[in-house]
């Protein structure tokens, strides 16, 4: 129960390390975007490579190969979905959120707000995070793809650019 044998530890050494060397290699292959902010596509990508990595390590069944086939699979099905979605509107709906308007002119937006589970208090978070004391002082905030909040202060000018693919 608590020791099989030395070389099941050994192999769970040997192929642990491998395996890890093998996982940052497709991943610094892969490129940044693998490793950016994470959108719902991206968490579902690292969590099956963290399965996959375990699965490797402590399984006898599974090869090494096999397991570094599977990460270059998984990373390389996010890369080939990230670059389609870049050139197809239709995909990049799917795999994508948009980002969400919360507070809007200084005014929170409760029913978007309940609709996407964000409380006053989160806002208000946010909004002391960008050193700002007044509500009033900001034009949005905004749910971004990633879970994170953006906060927009009032301009001089009514320009409101940033905004324009936020519903």
């Amino acid at each position: 129960m608590f020791f099989d044998n030395w070389f099941g530890l050994f192999r769970i050494l040997v192929v642990g390390i491998l395996a890890y060397v093998a996982i940052i290699f497709w991943l610094r292959l892969s490129g940044k975007r693998t490793l950016s902010k994470w959108s719902a596509f991206d968490f579902i990508v690292t969590v099956a490579l963290g399965s996959t990595l375990a699965t490797v390590v402590l399984s006898k069944d599974i090869a090494f190969f096999e397991g570094i086939l599977a990460f270059g699979l998984l990373i390389g099905l996010q890369f080939v979905i990230t670059f389609l979605a870049l050139r197809f509107n239709w995909l990049r709906k799917i795999v994508n959120s948009k980002p969400c308007l919360l507070l809007e002119k200084g005014e929170f937006l409760t029913e978007k707000m309940r609709v996407e589970r964000v409380t006053e208090s989160e806002i208000r978070m946010a909004i002391r995070a960008r050193g700002v004391a007044a509500v009033e002082e900001i034009e949005a905030v905004v749910l971004e793809t990633d879970g994170s909040l953006s906060v927009i202060k009032k301009s001089s000018n009514d320009s409101r650019t940033s905004l324009s693919d936020v519903s």
